[in-house]
């Protein structure tokens, strides 16, 4: 990787050897290597078996998790946060688990569509939870630096599976606690 962003440089035409750019390769390198460890990482040693028996099914509510992805289009960063609901059918996952499960697949090349899936579909099977739903607010770059540049743009993604689904008042409890207009 430090060579292909050396190349970079020159093909940019920078001089890959002047004093404020000489570590830059390696620099680029090991930021790639920690915004892409999503890929190095496993969903079970994430969770590393933090379940815990639920005495009842009330609603779990984790909002406003910070994500950080990389648009797999342009490789430009997009940041956001992500509101996570589920009704546990038997057991609750550890919270910080939540914020795990987000960072593993936001440090990934991703669309946001598809992060939101990847979220919903994995707390559906790993906690055999009985809805989940996801939503996740961004501001993509590729959109801010480059393109239509348009700086006040968000983009909002949701994936209601189970009960979030299947019954309005579930979905609708979720939206109007996480703050989101219905």
């Amino acid at each position: 990787m430090k060579n292909l962003f050396y190349n970079l440089l020159e093909e940019i035409g920078e001089d890959p050897e002047r004093e404020g750019l000489k570590d830059t390769p390696h620099r680029v390198a090991e930021s790639y290597k920690f915004l892409t460890r999503g890929y190095r990482q496993n969903i079970d040693e994430v969770l590393n078996n933090a379940y815990f028996e639920a005495e009842d099914n009330h609603m779990v509510i984790v909002k406003d998790i910070e994500l950080y992805s990389l648009c797999e289009h342009h490789m430009l960063p997009f940041i956001g946060k992500c509101h996570i609901g589920y009704i546990p059918t038997d057991k609750v996952i550890g919270v910080s688990k939540l914020a795990r499960i987000v960072d593993m697949f936001a440090r990934r090349l991703q669309i946001q569509e598809r992060l939101t899936n990847q979220i919903a579909n994995v707390l559906m099977e790993k906690v055999g939870a009985q809805g989940v739903g996801v939503v996740i607010e961004a501001q993509h770059l590729c959109m801010m630096m480059r393109g239509v540049e348009k700086q006040n743009s968000k983009m909002i993604t949701s994936d209601m599976q189970g009960v979030f689904r299947t019954q309005m008042a579930t979905r609708t409890e979720f939206l109007q606690l996480i703050g989101t207009a219905v």
